[in-house]
């Protein structure tokens, strides 16, 4: 009898979660930004997120397919994780984010996302939210909005969201916090490196992580600029540019600001052909005082030729580091 109400509550939860709409998230651009916020939301609206796996040479090879020649090698990463996705979810979240600050915007490409995709995937259910506060568009009433499609009560919407914002909130405060522990308890004889970069580089299965990987393996610590309390930096860019306009492009700059007399060197990682970013690094080589190297990525780039650059590089922090 025991072993009957078990198949059965089997069976039930099996057919509640066929039930559930399927929300596809591409592991790729905000997805490192904002993937907390987005999968609490849908989960407490009783979705389920299926997101497509780490960057592999498939999906990157299936973007560049997809994407016209002068897309950043980020946006086609983009596209790969959409093709993985289409025929394993019901809907696929395409964020539509503007602008998060008066008189800002973001990267052109990321503004135009929902537009690209369904230019090329004309049979996608997709949903969007928009962010633009110059329009009076803030996160708060896009988020209802997004939420109305799946669930009629308007309060349940409201839970959801508050809850969602507040696990990302922990979530990168933790971040925050390790990482000032990290500078706190650092030797004497430790070599840092700043890692300048966008979050969808840094922390992108093919892209950032086998860096990160092999500079940690070269016994390098690693404090990266994405990770810093937004209001502490909110003016330190301007130490650097007072013309820029770009929302992340303004957050990292001013993590460079705010850690830079703490480490030894900087590395830049830059996707090809990125234009925000190649201006803000050319600014930064022209503007400080600091051993840095810019390590551009494309989607032809070699790993041997890159381990040697960034061995050379941690061997020269080494050396000064001995010579004092």
């Amino acid at each position: 009898m025991v072993v009957r109400f078990k198949f059965l509550c089997y069976l039930l939860n099996t057919m509640e979660n066929n039930a559930k709409i399927k929300i596809g998230i591409p592991r790729a651009l905000l997805y490192h930004k904002y993937h907390k916020l987005w999968e609490i939301f849908f989960e407490e609206l009783n979705c389920l997120t299926i997101i497509s796996p780490e960057t592999n040479k498939e999906i990157i090879e299936n973007g560049v397919n997809l994407a016209i020649d002068e897309s950043c090698l980020s946006l086609k990463i983009f596209l790969g994780h959409i093709n993985y996705l289409k025929d394993k979810a019901d809907y696929i979240l395409i964020p539509h984010i503007v602008s998060l600050h008066r008189k800002e915007e973001i990267c052109v490409k990321l503004i135009s996302l929902y537009d690209i995709t369904r230019s090329i995937f004309k049979n996608l259910n997709l949903v969007e939210y928009t962010v633009d506060v110059n329009n009076f568009n803030p996160e708060f009433f896009s988020f209802l909005k997004l939420g109305w499609r799946f669930n009629k009560n308007p309060f349940f919407i409201i839970r959801a969201y508050i809850k969602a914002k507040k696990q990302q909130k922990k979530c990168e405060q933790k971040l925050i916090d390790d990482q000032v522990k990290k500078l706190n308890t650092k030797n004497q004889d430790d070599i840092f490196v700043l890692i300048v970069s966008h979050p969808y580089t840094t922390y992108d299965g093919l892209l950032g992580k086998p860096i990160i990987k092999f500079l940690e393996y070269q016994n390098v610590k690693l404090i990266y600029s994405d990770i810093t309390d937004k209001k502490m930096i909110k003016n330190l860019y301007k130490n650097i540019s007072s013309d820029l306009y770009w929302t992340y492009s303004k957050e990292l700059l001013g993590g460079l600001e705010l850690y830079k007399n703490q480490v030894d060197g900087i590395i830049f990682l830059v996707t090809f052909p990125c234009g925000p970013d190649a201006l803000t690094t050319n600014l930064c080589q022209n503007k400080l005082k600091k051993l840095m190297i810019v390590i551009t990525i494309d989607e032809l780039w070699g790993e041997a030729g890159l381990k040697t650059r960034l061995e050379s590089f941690v061997d020269i922090l080494k050396l000064r580091k001995q010579n004092g």
